[in-house]
């Protein structure tokens, strides 16, 4: 497990709104990173970085039937990559964190 460090800037907090529209948005979404038996490593959390800078909204599977442990990666994540928790249903974590401002504004320009 990846013991992080307390950060300046906690977890992302979301409304009960935002929440229920991020569930939905997420429902058809497939799981695009996965944590097995070797849990939280730095290779994890930097695919998980990637896929929060590349999609906003990712799902995450963790292969491990304790539920305590599911938690416990799901905070870590959070507090780690500053996102907020939508949800945590079985085996799937849901994390939202919007985009940064600079990727926000370069927008590709059609070729005509």
């Amino acid at each position: 497990m990846l013991s992080t460090a307390p950060k300046e800037t906690p977890m992302l907090t979301i409304t009960a709104e935002q929440r229920r529209a991020l569930r939905a948005e997420a429902h058809p979404l497939k799981p695009v990173v996965f944590i097995a038996k070797n849990g939280l490593s730095e290779a994890v959390m930097k695919e998980i970085e990637t896929c929060l800078v590349a999609h906003e909204l990712i799902k995450i599977r963790v292969f491990d039937d304790d539920r305590q442990v599911r938690e416990a990666c799901l905070a870590a994540i959070c507090d780690a990559l500053h996102a907020a928790p939508v949800q945590h249903i079985g085996k799937l974590l849901i994390l939202w964190r919007p985009k940064p401002e600079e990727k926000r504004r370069k927008k590709p320009t059609a070729a005509r």
